[in-house]
């Protein structure tokens, strides 16, 4: 028997073990692009790194958080940024650990997913879903990415394992006290990302619950929550954001909309891509999570009431919502779908193993139609780890070389203010210090920005945009001098460098007009 118990033992250790392997494997070449030639087009690694760690990068840089005028998503999404000022006071200013902050946020969700699955199934079943997640080719992509959404996952998982905990805690002070914890996770979810709102009633379906989903009681709960919630976000909104920075903080949202379809087979069509978009993360897992979904109302469909299965179906509806309403299906975004189709996957392969008599399957068809599940998820795993040890074995650095040459070219042929004019600009101070200040997104207009701070360079992808040579045109003539290239899609795989010469005074076209749209947004 203790033979027996030591091999299972050191089974239950390799298995962990394995699991950290992979997880670390992400962590290799950390300063390589996002992988070339994948699926997944998504314009998150031409901006975003620098744009939502903005704050922490320019505090270090030029030594003000805020640069007036400019893009500064910050006002509205402080973790991310907050988080990078501590990790740049040991590192500098470093692409690489604005990356390692993400991987370890990734790294924390894998334990938080294990803990979630474990309060409803089997041990082996709850170390499947982290690895399952370890060994994803999509989240292997995106989690080297300094982006948002790993933070909101971190968040939701933490709020989801907090409300389990509740039916456990009998003491009315600590559930209390548990709850107001719970309501702070919400509010960090939407100081990481605002989408998080969407995915937010998961949690407070579990909370609801926790209390037998009686009315009175789950209401007083939620009420608790969402005031432990409301109160932090609204102390900072009003006392810091609406006295100085309201402006940039709405425009975050106004900078965010986009196209709606005008009819409504248009709008249901965008919900449909939004669905469809779900096979980014991996056809085989979706479609299998997706079987196990119908063949539950079928034949165990008491797994419907297993609290983490509602949430998970509740989070994902909740954001692919999101995604069909927004009308933009950006494949980052469902990263935060990822981990809850996991979920769905273990716990109904728990039941389909566990369950003796599952409404219907008998005995010799569930065990059999179980075995089947798991080899569509080992082969979809295998399949996953094939790519990430392909990506990792094959690093390349385009965005690395085209920033530190744009640097340098900048460096060696000095033409005026050293400040670069470039969408992806806030990157490249990210990986070279390079100052530069967006041309696409601003709370200013680009004729206002380019007179208060006369950048002497300007980089676009490929082409020039007609709107913004007419506004350079206001004050500036533009010389092309170098091409960069990086990454791998055709519309985006050329960034071109040109000075910018100013024009004589008599022949700008910046008047008092440009000055009054700024103030505006002041």
């Amino acid at each position: 028997m203790k033979r027996k118990q030591l091999v299972q033992n050191l089974g239950w250790c390799l298995w962990i073990a394995a699991i950290v392997v992979i997880a670390a494997v992400h962590a290799v070449h950390l300063r390589a692009d996002f992988p070339n030639y994948s699926p997944w087009m998504d314009y998150s690694k031409y901006t975003d790194e620098g744009w939502y760690g903005k704050a922490a990068i320019e505090h270090y840089v030029l030594g003000s958080w805020y640069v007036r005028g400019d893009f500064n998503p910050s006002v509205a999404l402080p973790v991310l940024p907050a988080l990078e000022w501590i990790v740049f006071h040991f590192t500098g200013v470093s692409l690489v650990g604005a990356r390692l902050l993400v991987l370890a946020a990734f790294a924390l969700n894998l334990v938080l997913a294990y803990g979630i699955v474990r309060t409803q199934a089997s041990r082996w079943i709850a170390l499947l879903a982290p690895s399952l997640l370890a060994v994803n080719a999509f989240l292997y992509a995106f989690s080297r990415l300094a982006i948002l959404e790993m933070l909101l996952i971190l968040f939701l998982l933490a709020s989801w394992l907090l409300a389990l905990r509740l039916p456990k805690t009998v003491n009315e002070v600590s559930r209390i006290a548990l709850l107001s914890a719970i309501g702070l996770l919400l509010c960090l979810m939407v100081w990481s990302k605002t989408t998080a709102i969407f995915v937010a009633p998961s949690t407070l379906l579990l909370i609801w619950h926790a209390y037998g989903y009686r009315f009175r009681a789950g209401c007083k709960a939620i009420f608790v929550t969402l005031l432990a919630a409301v109160l932090p976000w609204s102390a900072y909104y009003l006392l810091c954001v609406r006295p100085h920075y309201a402006f940039d903080y709405h425009y975050l949202f106004a900078a965010n909309e986009w196209v709606q379809p005008p009819t409504l087979m248009g709008r249901l069509a965008a919900f449909w891509y939004a669905l469809h978009g779900s096979l980014w993360i991996d056809p085989w897992l979706c479609l299998l999570a997706l079987f196990l979904i119908a063949l539950s109302v079928v034949f165990f469909r008491a797994i419907w009431k297993n609290p983490v299965f509602t949430a998970s179906l509740l989070a994902i509806a909740g954001y692919i919502f999101f995604i069909g309403w927004h009308n933009n299906m950006q494949p980052r975004y469902y990263q935060v779908i990822a981990f809850p189709v996991v979920f769905i996957v273990a716990l109904s392969l728990d039941t389909l193993l566990l369950t003796k008599h599952a409404d219907g399957i008998t005995g010799k068809l569930r065990l059999p139609l179980a075995i089947a599940c798991i080899g569509v998820a080992a082969i979809s795993s295998v399949r996953n780890l094939n790519e990430v040890v392909y990506w990792t074995g094959h690093p390349q650095y385009s965005w690395i070389s085209a920033a530190t040459q744009i640097t340098r070219y900048i460096d060696e042929h000095p033409n005026g203010n050293r400040l670069l004019l470039s969408i992806s600009g806030d990157n490249i101070t990210l990986v070279t210090h390079l100052p530069a200040i967006c041309d696409d997104f601003g709370t200013w207009d680009l004729p206002l920005r380019i007179h208060h701070y006369q950048p002497g360079w300007y980089a676009a992808w490929n082409e020039l945009d007609p709107g913004t040579l007419q506004d350079l045109h206001t004050q500036y003539s533009l010389e092309q001098v170098a091409v960069f290239h990086a990454f791998d899609d055709p519309d985006r795989n050329q960034l071109v460098l040109y000075k910018l010469h100013p024009l004589p005074p008599n022949q700008q076209h910046y008047d008092e007009a440009f000055e009054e749209a700024g103030n505006a947004g002041r």
